[in-house]
């Protein structure tokens, strides 16, 4: 699989996907690449200027293809509760794909609308609660995937359940980053078994993207307030990365290829899951604690206030 491209994909008409931050990086190359197979792309993005141009630049290459909008502010679950009747009315309550791509990197330490840890609360938290709500109209479509970016990143940390959104213990963005990818990669993982164990026709992946040049490390709060770590951070992003369109194969094919199975990993397959075409992805030594993936599941539905779907 190493050799698959986007060109390998099999034909999306008839399936509708929704790609949450798809106004730029990973997001949009998926919206670029499934548009161009024939899907039905709801993108749900957090900017509406943003979104909109978005929009416009997939109907730009593929011009036949249904692209629609929608709000979602990952960091306010009022909006995520919003977004998600909006997709399934869109949709006539079928998903076939829920990309949860979304995410920030890095800020100084700050809170969601609902008093979250920006990073656990966006990255996480804000997915989890969308995927729950999607969960309706992703039972009732054929072979349906639930796919959630985590990144190397997790594998440098472990979860603090007991102060998940940084409320007691001192605040390292870099550190908060990785606990939410690694919380990512459990969640989606922990989904899949207990969709596995309810019987149903959905399956949960996770993927990550190895060194991609996106906007996500420049957008980083810490690299827009200093000019030379924005500098530093931009040029690497050109010498030493996949561009986007390279990037996005692992998600593409954990969304599309016929032979994936529930919770599985996929990473580039280079050396050290740095760059390459799609392959099974190494999980940490934490991330396969059945035992922390079971908690941080029902904690997600505690602190959402969203009933766990399944539970």
């Amino acid at each position: 699989m190493r050799n698959w491209t986007a060109e390998d994909m099999p034909d999306q008409s008839g399936r509708t996907v929704v790609i949450t931050g798809a106004n730029s990086g990973l997001g949009l190359h998926s919206a670029y690449a499934l548009a161009a197979k024939g899907a039905h792309l709801l993108l749900a993005c957090r900017s509406p200027e943003r979104g909109a141009r978005a929009v416009a630049q997939v109907r730009t290459t593929a011009p036949r293809a249904k692209v629609e909008l929608v709000r979602l502010d990952l960091g306010d679950l009022a909006s995520v509760r919003v977004a998600a009747a909006d997709i399934r009315e869109r949709a006539g309550d079928r998903v076939h794909v829920l990309m949860n791509n979304a995410g920030v990197f890095c800020p100084p330490l700050g809170r969601t609308a609902d008093g979250f840890e920006t990073q656990m609360g966006v990255n996480h938290l804000g997915h989890a609660a969308l995927t729950w709500l999607l969960m309706p109209a992703l039972r009732q479509s054929p072979d349906a995937r639930v796919i959630t970016l985590s990144s190397l990143a997790h594998r440098r940390t472990t979860l603090r359940l007991d102060d998940l959104n940084y409320e007691r213990r001192r605040y390292n963005a870099f550190a908060g980053y990785g606990e939410a990818k690694l919380a990512n990669l459990m969640f989606a993982q922990e989904l899949d078994r207990r969709l596995s164990a309810a019987d149903l026709d959905v399956r949960s992946l996770a993927a990550h993207p190895g060194l991609t040049d996106t906007e996500l490390g420049a957008n980083g709060g810490r690299a827009r307030k200093n000019k030379v770590l924005e500098l530093g951070v931009n040029l690497f992003n050109k010498v030493a990365t996949m561009r986007p369109e390279r990037g996005v194969l692992s998600q593409l094919y954990a969304a599309t290829a016929p032979e994936v199975r529930g919770g599985q990993y996929y990473g580039p397959a280079g050396a050290g899951e740095v760059w390459g075409g799609p392959g099974l992805a190494a999980c940490s030594p934490e991330s396969q604690d059945l035992a922390v993936a079971a908690r941080l599941y029902e904690l997600s539905g505690e602190l959402t206030g969203i009933a766990p779907d399944p539970a």
